[in-house]
């Protein structure tokens, strides 16, 4: 199977194909650029470099949320465009499930989290076999690590934004929290592909994102209608 990952649900941005079920090839930058810009160029390339054509794609694997509305939004639109162009499916993965398979071999529960600002977070809490524990959802993190805290078990925390958050969660959770080395962090589209290869295909104009909560400008549009 031949799949088209993309990733721009967040500040790092990925592109990765995975040809005939193997990682054929795979481009990730973690630099403050837009992703509108960059991203088609990107695909071009990684296409070109592993000898595929977008008649060869069996299907398109995006990231669709939580995240960046904008970015969310990006990824989300090019996918749906080129599964529609191309007539094949578009398969949404959930941009937390794909920072938590990095931390597939880790003995213990995986807490992906992205930082949300005002002290709020897009989380959840997967097991070793990556299976959703606690629904993801947005939630204050000091309220998230009182939670955390209660399964008195080793924690592993994945997150670009880990250094928002770290000396909240040493101080919350002390050794019962394991963070690793940059490196793993990022989620890689590669996983994404994986991850995709063995969802259920559904209708392209299904996949919606993932914002686990409204953008700010439509809450304050509703606040203001309320008051009407």
């Amino acid at each position: 199977m031949n799949i088209l990952a993309i990733d721009t649900s967040n500040y790092v941005m990925g592109v990765a194909v995975m040809k005939d079920g193997t990682v054929a090839g795979e481009y990730v930058t973690n630099i403050k650029k837009n992703h509108s810009i960059r991203l088609m160029p990107a695909i071009d390339q990684v296409m070109k470099e592993t000898g595929m054509k977008p008649e060869d794609l069996d299907r398109i694997a995006v990231a669709h949320g939580p995240g960046s509305y904008t970015g969310v939004r990006i990824g989300l639109t090019t996918a749906k465009t080129m599964a529609w162009s191309l007539g094949i499916p578009v398969i949404g993965v959930s941009s937390l499930e794909a920072v938590a398979r990095q931390g597939v071999f880790f003995p213990g529960f995986v807490c992906p989290f992205f930082d949300a600002r005002r002290g709020l977070v897009y989380t959840g809490l997967y097991d070793g076999d990556m299976n959703l524990v606690k629904d993801e959802k947005n939630v204050l993190m000091g309220e998230w690590l009182e939670e955390l805290k209660e399964l008195n078990q080793p924690v592993l925390f994945l997150s670009q934004d880990l250094s928002v958050h770290e000396e909240t969660i040493r101080e919350k959770l002390g050794s019962q929290a394991v963070m690793p080395g940059e490196p793993y962090q990022f989620a890689r589209p590669s996983i994404i592909a994986s991850v995709a290869k063995d969802k259920e295909p559904r209708p392209v104009h299904d996949l919606v994102p993932n914002y686990l909560r409204i953008p700010e400008a439509e809450a304050k549009w509703l606040e203001q209608q309320e008051k009407k």
